[in-house]
């Protein structure tokens, strides 16, 4: 609802004068394309496996709360005058919030409540599944007994992605007290959703970013020239140590990740032979092997493929590669696009292991900082503000 709301505001906005079509950039147009052919393909996926008007209808439904938003957030970003403070500031306070009822949720497995409170009635409006409607205070791992979070989203992994998105949202917090209290917050999400692309991202992204800022300066290459100098003589040590850090990767959660694979094998075989470029329309579920999940689940490309085939990766391969391109170009030119590089980096890191537009309605903060972000580097658009402009980190 939020995304619509303000896609009317931007549409009120340029209908009564007060904002012009020019001010939205290329990249951003890119997105609402790329989306609006989304639902094309969609629609031409339902009329090959002829799925009927009802659930062209329920899908086409679905699209406007994933896909959509994810044009939609980027476009309010880029139209609407929204302060980054208030984005960060609101950030921390959700963090702190999270510090306040952490304990209760620490305590809960062990003095014996309830794994579910309750399923909003909103579940009445429709959508993937009650656990997007579910206030879940922990789950028990299978296999290992051993509690896990996932506090608002609606599985763990989903709670580490939302925790690493924030962290570097509230890292650009410029009173001190809020920016500790918002990044320990998340933090805390971080590590007890158990979630090991959310530790692997922290981990990554933040040097990643913190060196594309910093190309341009002098000292980084002197710093960098013994490590390459290291790699050239280590090479063999160095690619058995990460093949060793892979197999562990994989094997401290054995039964998800060859749950994963086996999905991502069966979504490529079938679209490959089934539904080359439109895909089958819908989600269908697998077989006992993979535990009944939905084929292509926990992986936005195999999730495309199977459901949109080619032509929907293409759609979303080519504006978040062209946005990626843009951000990491200009990531050291200001603090506004090294955040949003960070942001978009995460995104395509969980790209290969979440279905990003089912996420959406969680990590849009960071889809309208990146819509404001390639607004500033619009020609037409004023001088970024300083507030956008004063780093942090």
């Amino acid at each position: 609802m939020i995304g619509w709301l303000l896609a009317g505001m931007v549409f009120a906005e340029i209908y009564l004068g007060r904002k012009s079509l020019a001010i939205v950039p290329s990249s951003v147009w890119l997105w609402l394309g790329s989306m609006a052919a989304m639902l094309v393909i969609l629609w031409a996926g339902h009329a090959n496996f002829s799925l009927g008007t009802a659930q062209t209808v329920k899908s086409s439904i679905g699209w406007a709360k994933g896909w959509a938003l994810i044009a939609l957030f980027p476009l309010a970003g880029a139209v609407l005058d929204i302060r980054l403070s208030v984005i960060i500031r609101a950030v921390c306070r959700l963090g702190m919030w999270t510090l306040i009822i952490l304990p209760f949720f620490l305590i809960a497995p062990f003095a014996g409540l309830p794994e579910m409170l309750w399923v909003s009635p909103l579940k009445a409006v429709g959508g993937p599944g009650p656990e997007y409607f579910a206030t879940i205070l922990y789950t028990i791992e299978p296999g290992a007994g051993t509690p896990r979070w996932q506090f608002f989203a609606p599985w763990s992994p989903a709670a580490g992605m939302v925790a690493v998105i924030y962290v570097f949202i509230a890292a650009q917090e410029k009173d001190l007290v809020w920016r500790i209290v918002g990044i320990t917050g998340f933090l805390a999400i971080a590590v007890l959703s158990q979630s090991r692309l959310a530790l692997l991202a922290i981990a990554l992204v933040a040097p990643v970013t913190l060196a594309i800022a910093r190309v341009d300066r002098g000292w980084l290459w002197w710093l960098m020239a013994p490590a390459v100098f290291m790699i050239g003589l280590f090479g063999t040590e160095l690619i058995a140590l990460i093949e060793q850090l892979s197999n562990d990767f994989s094997a401290a959660r054995a039964d998800s990740s060859r749950v994963r694979a086996a999905l991502g094998r069966i979504a490529l075989e079938r679209w490959e032979n089934e539904a080359f470029w439109f895909g089958h329309g819908v989600v269908e579920n697998g077989p006992h092997l993979v535990e009944y999940m939905p084929i292509g689940s926990h992986h936005s490309w195999y999730g495309l493929l199977f459901v949109k085939g080619l032509l929907g990766a293409l759609a979303l391969a080519v504006p978040l590669s062209v946005t990626f391109i843009l951000l990491l170009w200009h990531a050291r030119h200001g603090a506004l696009q090294r955040l949003s590089f960070a942001l978009t980096l995460v995104l395509v890191l969980y790209s290969f292991g979440e279905n990003l537009e089912i996420l959406a309605y969680l990590f849009w903060p960071a889809l309208v900082l990146v819509g404001k972000a390639l607004a500033d580097l619009h020609p037409s658009r004023r001088n970024p503000s300083s507030e956008d402009q004063d780093p942090v980190a």
